[in-house]
């Protein structure tokens, strides 16, 4: 599993990231692979795999509700939570997104978000036979 986080400002990319690795932490799950972008132009030309992407929605190039739409265009569709200071596109935003967190960021509500987030990604159930 991969998380990707999609923000300009580096400051939020490290917030995001221990917010992330504090969860896992405290829930005693190995941290899947976290991948950090500055842009949304970068974002989409990352080829490999995209389970989760957090992703800011006002930077400077392509803009995060542009690259979620092209990400959703795909075959593959990750769970999309953005992660912005500008309520503006809230309404918008669920078109294309799983959820919608304002900065400043309450880590309890982000665990709660990333929790949630997870059951969909990975199953909670598995079958079998002998």
């Amino acid at each position: 599993m991969r998380i990707l986080i999609c923000d300009d400002d580096p400051l939020i990319i490290e917030q995001l990231q221990k917010f992330i690795e504090s969860f896992f932490k405290s829930n005693h799950i190995k941290c899947p692979e976290l991948v950090s972008f500055t842009s949304g132009e970068s974002l989409l030309a990352d080829s490999e795999e995209k389970d989760l992407v957090f992703l800011d929605i006002e930077m400077d190039d392509t803009n995060g509700f542009d690259a979620a739409e092209e990400l959703m265009s795909g075959s593959a569709k990750p769970l999309i939570v953005f992660v912005t200071k500008s309520t503006e596109y809230t309404i918008r935003g669920y078109d294309v997104a799983f959820h919608y967190l304002v900065k400043p960021l309450n880590e309890a509500k982000f665990h709660e978000v990333l929790k949630r987030a997870l059951r969909l990604i990975i199953p909670q159930y598995f079958t079998f036979s002998s």
